[in-house]
């Protein structure tokens, strides 16, 4: 089911398999998403004026607010990030600066992108590696070896300091000057000439070419050759996975270790690598099965097949369009200056500088510009300590949807443990279930389950649905270790069982700080 198809009924229905309660939250979610769908109808003059209705999500560790996000992005198939506001220092300073959030969403984008374009060629790689493959077990029958690529030169040269002790207007830098040596060799194998030339077309005095077929008569007499054709078969019928082949793989380039003090690291650092990856890198011999050189061989022709560019335009598409970026413990950053006892450039600095980026700002990355115009942020905190109005005035002001998630108790904690697909006792079950002991949870043994963990919470720190996951390990524990030694059995987790393992827990308060 695609982004387009979903009315906001149908996203709620989706997240309802996976989260309990918090329908305002989910609403929220689901309009936002499909307020997306009906912009990008809309005409492309009006449609750029349309900001994303940012959300700002209220409430208690442990109620769902991550996965709600998750699950959104995981539904519409977007680009997503999760962050935390607290990893980021003001500019000036050392440590992340908020706008490589936007590159790690762009990052993220790629990936998505280049595994659906790879999906698209995967037959034509699967041919082409396993001629590869054959050319590795039989050498002699296989096309000629290339010879290698001309290897650039990499020296440090020295370090290197701009504007040092911060007294001019810009930041400062402190890094490693290095020398590139550029190659002017050409590549070339033994069939193309010495001296790397593609003899691939013949040109006429007319100017007509006629097309080399040489390459094409040695694919057909490859596929003529009887006893290639017979390993072809044995490696379609998997009967050669064992079997070591020798390998030869693209090694990354080292480069010099560099520091740097506010300035853009991850920029500097991904241009030095792509100058090296230029030239294709490093060479390295390996030793490995036939399965896995298979693999290898698999994906590095699928990265031949796609087209970079393209990839990264329509990363970027995405990206800018249907991206969601999930910026988790905002309360932890949301105390005033006045508040907080002086400057703090991991709180109040911080807030101006997220500002400029979920207003809308144009952040440069090694793809190329990424413009967050219409980047969907949705925010989210406990506020136990500070509250939103605590948040600097501009940065309320891009967040206008504010959803608060409600407290999770017993009846909450009893949905938990059954309705989601990937419910906890679920899990349990099929887990053990692999060592062939079988687990059944009685409905009294669940009820008493949930009604421990809302009692601990209430007792100890409330943090949510986590708890289950303390109070199921702790009951199952034994029986997890044990299982191998038991099995095949059958096991009845019982009212009475989750008494007996959780009894000495559950009433020694200070014991059950610690475990639970």
């Amino acid at each position: 089911m695609s982004e387009k198809e979903l009315t906001p009924r149908e996203i709620v229905a989706e997240l309802d398999k996976y989260i309990v309660g918090q329908k305002k939250a989910k609403r929220a979610v689901a309009v936002a998403l499909r307020n997306r769908v009906r912009r990008l109808r809309l005409q492309s003059d009006v449609r750029e004026d349309i900001a994303p209705k940012n959300i700002l999500m209220i409430g208690p560790t442990g109620v769902g607010k991550t996965e709600i996000a998750r699950r959104l992005a995981r539904l519409a198939g977007s680009p997503f990030i999760k962050v935390e506001a607290t990893k980021y220092t003001e500019v000036g300073y050392v440590g992340r600066d908020v706008e490589s959030m936007i590159r790690d969403l762009m990052a993220a984008g790629i990936q998505i992108v280049k595994q659906e374009m790879q999906e698209s060629v995967k037959a034509e790689a699967e041919k082409r590696a396993e001629e590869d493959l054959l050319d590795l077990i039989l050498p002699g029958t296989g096309k000629k070896k290339e010879r290698a690529a001309p290897q650039p030169t990499i020296k440090p040269m020295g370090a290197f300091s701009i504007n040092p002790g911060n007294t001019g207007p810009g930041p400062a830098f402190m890094g490693t000057a290095i020398q590139v040596g550029i190659p002017l060799g050409r590549m070339g194998t033994e069939e193309n000439g010495a001296d790397g030339a593609l003899l691939d077309s013949v040109p006429l005095d007319g100017g007509e070419e006629i097309p080399d077929t040489r390459h094409d008569a040695g694919q057909k007499e490859r596929r003529e050759d009887p006893t290639r054709e017979k390993f072809r078969a044995m490696l379609r019928e998997k009967k050669l996975e064992d079997r070591l082949v020798e390998i030869t793989v693209n090694q990354t380039p080292q480069l010099p270790m560099m520091e740097m003090m506010g300035g853009n690291m991850e920029d500097l650092e991904s241009s030095l690598s792509g100058i090296a990856g230029f030239f294709g890198g490093g060479k390295k011999k390996k030793l490995v099965t036939v399965a896995r050189a298979r693999e290898i061989l698999r994906n590095e022709e699928a990265e031949k097949l796609i087209d970079r560019e393209r990839v990264s335009d329509e990363a970027r598409q995405r990206v800018e369009e249907t991206g969601i970026v999930f910026i988790d413990e905002i309360d932890k950053i949301a105390v005033r200056g006045d508040r907080g006892g002086g400057h703090d450039v991991s709180r109040e600095g911080v807030q101006r500088d997220i500002l400029p980026i979920v207003e809308g700002a144009v952040v440069n990355t090694k793809w190329g510009p990424v413009n967050t115009d219409h980047i969907l942020f949705i925010a989210a905190g406990a506020f136990n300590i500070s509250k939103p109005s605590d948040l600097i005035p501009e940065l309320q002001g891009r967040f206008p949807l504010r959803v608060e998630l409600d407290s999770l108790g017993k009846d909450e904690f009893l949905r938990i443990l059954t309705e989601p697909k990937n419910a906890l006792t679920k899990q349990y079950t099929d887990l053990l279930g692999t060592e062939g002991v079988e687990i059944e949870f009685t409905r009294e043994a669940v009820e008493r389950l949930a009604a421990l963990a809302a009692d601990v919470n209430s007792r100890l720190e409330n943090i949510g649905a986590r708890r289950l996951h303390t109070i199921m390990e702790t009951l199952l524990e034994e029986l997890s270790f044990e299982a191998p030694d038991i099995a095949p059995a059958r096991v009845p987790i019982t009212e009475d069982y989750v008494n007996g393992k959780l009894k000495d827990v559950v009433t020694d308060q200070d014991l059950g700080r610690y475990i639970l």
